[in-house]
């Protein structure tokens, strides 16, 4: 960056004094591998110390000053007594465009320098001013401090006019990954770790797969996967243990994920990793990882003292940054990074001409004859070209006949109307409609769209399932919220017939479900079966979730909602109560107490048998041959198919039990 272009920056930057603080070392000491919470200036007063900042080496002396964006890391070991400032902040652009595309490529607030002052009497002044300040604590001190820091920054700058100043770039790329590797168990996305680090997510998913080749949220994936391979192959604990510990709250999820990724369910890789481990006789000793070879020379990782959690353990506990000065150096175990990474396809994927919706008609792409019927016209009778749709989020206008629809979680629905998709979120294997969309782009997790993987697609149209990931895509292409929590079902359909331009469709799709349904009912009344009690549970030997809601998926809206089956009346009284999707946990030493007259237990590949275990054999339902084992993939969605497909599932699966007895 020009020297030119770094004055403007800093005289229209938005500028918030973080903390400053005042540190000695002894001889010997060591502060090891530190990374800077914020952007920062290291101020040298006394004595001698070898530095290191994010690879680079200085031979830090009095007045000698050094500057590093935030996530470089800092070691310093002292050679005599050391005496030093720390002084971070954050400095933003508000409402410069033309300023802000310049700090994409080269931002000054981010840059790593170093050099000693030549006039150091007024820095040092103005930093031994901003710290007394800045310890009074009062609001009316902290406007001073700011002040000050100005002052510093202008007595910086012109230093630099006079001396000159070699600026080095940060390695962005190499700090993202250091981030990711550090808080892969948050809940991280794009545009949170595009935010950490002061770029559009745009712009950071550009270099970093520019730079690695690799796509940002494929690496995280991977990472989270690698760690979840050494907990099952080291550790025995649970599988929804292992999955929030390496960033998924949902296990069924990760299990999919990681079933995906590694070509086999997670308790498979269990067993079969611990049968070579035993052949081997192997102690654990270190993670090994192999994520990304041709960068690993670049972007090796070191375990250490965790010092990167400032900003987030600030927003848990309001304490400070945990830097820590030890006499030795820190605990450091080299772990060597190696990518396997799976490149995501661009584009689209072509569907097969055979799907089928709900009613059995063929599924083809929208077409501007099945659109046309309800395309507004304009003043002069002319066919517009786009329809406008009301929503939770305000009108939104989208294409009157999109040909590049991209959908999340509600990908029947569309399957159902004859809508075609290029790309959808994550579609388990066993969904009622995985056949029908063999071959479309896989977009990431509904709830955690890879917006990245989104634009290579280039929607015209997206229909988002959350007002959240509405947030997230909005941008991209015109989007549609659906929160599928918060509308009824026959709301839902006919909200999607009419950004399609299918009211028409959609609501006869509603009249054949509804005419089913009646017939559904009826059958199981004349079988006496509607005035049985009906439990979902879900889980294993240790644990057993017991459904409570109508909206948990796993068949519970077909049967508590639509058939309106009760459950035991320990578990109705929820239900009735529930307006959100949930499910309880209980022993299986007290599971009988829950269990209905017939039970519907979701299952998945590696699910744990119970088949022998005397509790669950000495339930009545289990005994008398009244359990049902529902596919989880098959029950997980909540589309108009899938409702369809669960409801002939539940009816033939209750009266086939009925028969047995």
């Amino acid at each position: 960056m020009k020297l030119e272009d770094h004055i403007a920056a800093w005289n229209y930057a938005a500028v918030k004094v973080l903390d400053i603080r005042h540190a000695v070392m002894e001889p010997g000491d060591k502060l090891q591998d530190y990374i800077l919470p914020a952007c920062g200036f290291i101020y040298c007063v006394r004595g001698a110390a070898s530095l290191n900042l994010n690879g680079i080496d200085y031979d830090a002396d009095r007045h000698f000053i050094v500057h590093g964006g935030k996530g470089m890391r800092l070691s310093i070991e002292a050679g005599k007594i050391f005496e030093y400032y720390l002084l971070f902040y954050r400095a933003s652009l508000p409402g410069r465009k033309d300023l802000a595309r310049l700090l994409e490529r080269s931002n000054p607030f981010r840059m790593q320098y170093g050099f000693e002052s030549l006039e150091p009497l007024p820095l040092h002044y103005q930093l031994m001013a901003m710290e007394q300040l800045w310890a009074q604590g009062s609001l009316l001190d902290r406007i001073q401090v700011k002040g000050l820091f100005y002052q510093f920054i202008h007595e910086l700058l012109k230093q630099f006019t006079k001396d000159g100043i070699n600026l080095r770039q940060p390695d962005v790329i190499g700090q993202v990954v250091r981030y990711i590797e550090v808080h892969y168990r948050h809940n991280l996305s794009l545009e949170s770790i595009a935010e950490q680090f002061n770029y559009s997510p745009r712009h950071l998913s550009t270099r970093f797969k520019g730079e690695t080749g690799f796509s940002l949220i494929e690496y995280l994936i991977r990472y989270r996967l690698e760690h979840a391979e050494e907990l099952l192959r080291c550790t025995d604990a649970p599988l929804r243990d292992i999955a929030e510990e390496v960033g998924y709250s949902d296990v069924y999820y990760f299990s999919r994920m990681f079933s995906k990724y590694n070509g086999q369910a997670p308790i498979r890789f269990r067993k079969e990793s611990r049968q070579v481990s035993s052949s081997e006789n192997r102690p654990f000793t270190t993670a090994r990882f192999s994520i990304g070879e041709n960068i690993s020379s670049r972007y090796n990782v070191v375990e250490y003292d965790n010092h990167y959690h400032y900003r987030y353990h600030n927003k848990i506990t309001g304490g400070s940054s945990p830097m820590r000065i030890t006499k030795t150096s820190s605990f450091i175990v080299a772990m060597l990074l190696s990518f396997t990474l799976l490149l995501s396809a661009c584009g689209s994927a072509n569907v097969g001409s055979n799907a089928t919706n709900s009613k059995g008609s063929k599924a083809s792409e929208v077409t501007s004859s099945s659109a046309n019927n309800s395309i507004a016209t304009d003043n002069n009778n002319k066919e517009a070209q786009t329809r406008t749709i009301s929503t939770v989020k305000g009108d939104i206008v989208v294409p009157a006949n999109p040909k590049r629809v991209v959908v999340l979680y509600l990908q029947g629905d569309l399957v159902a109307l004859g809508i075609k998709p290029v790309g959808t979120s994550s579609v388990f294997e066993g969904a009622a409609f995985a056949e029908e969309l063999g071959g479309i782009e896989d977009l990431g997790s509904w709830y955690e769209p890879n917006p990245e993987a989104i634009m290579a697609v280039k929607p015209d149209l997206i229909i988002a399932a959350s007002e959240e990931t509405y947030e997230i895509l909005k941008d991209i292409a015109p989007t549609i919220p659906i929160p599928y929590e918060k509308m009824a079902t026959d709301e839902r359909i006919m909200k999607i017939g009419e950004v399609f331009g299918k009211e028409q469709e959609a609501q006869a799709l509603l009249d054949n479900f509804h005419e089913k349904l009646e017939k559904s009912k009826q059958k199981l009344d004349e079988l006496g079966i509607l005035d049985k009690t009906v439990t979902i549970i879900e889980g294993g030997k240790k644990e057993m979730a017991v459904i409570d809601s109508k909206l948990y998926g796993r068949g519970s809206q077909i049967i508590y909602e639509y058939l309106g089956l009760k459950a035991p009346e320990i578990l109705q009284k929820k239900i009735d109560g529930r307006e959100k999707a949930t499910g309880g946990f209980v022993s299986l030493e007290v599971l009988p107490e829950y269990i209905g007259d017939f039970v519907f237990r979701s299952v998945w590949d590696g699910a744990d048998d119970l088949s022998d275990n005397p509790i669950w054999n000495s339930i009545p339902a289990i005994k008398e041959g009244r359990l049902i084992e529902i596919g989880f993939d098959f029950s997980y969605y909540s589309d108009i198919y899938s409702l369809d497909k669960q409801l002939d599932f539940v009816v033939e699966k209750l009266v086939s039990a009925y028969e047995k007895k």
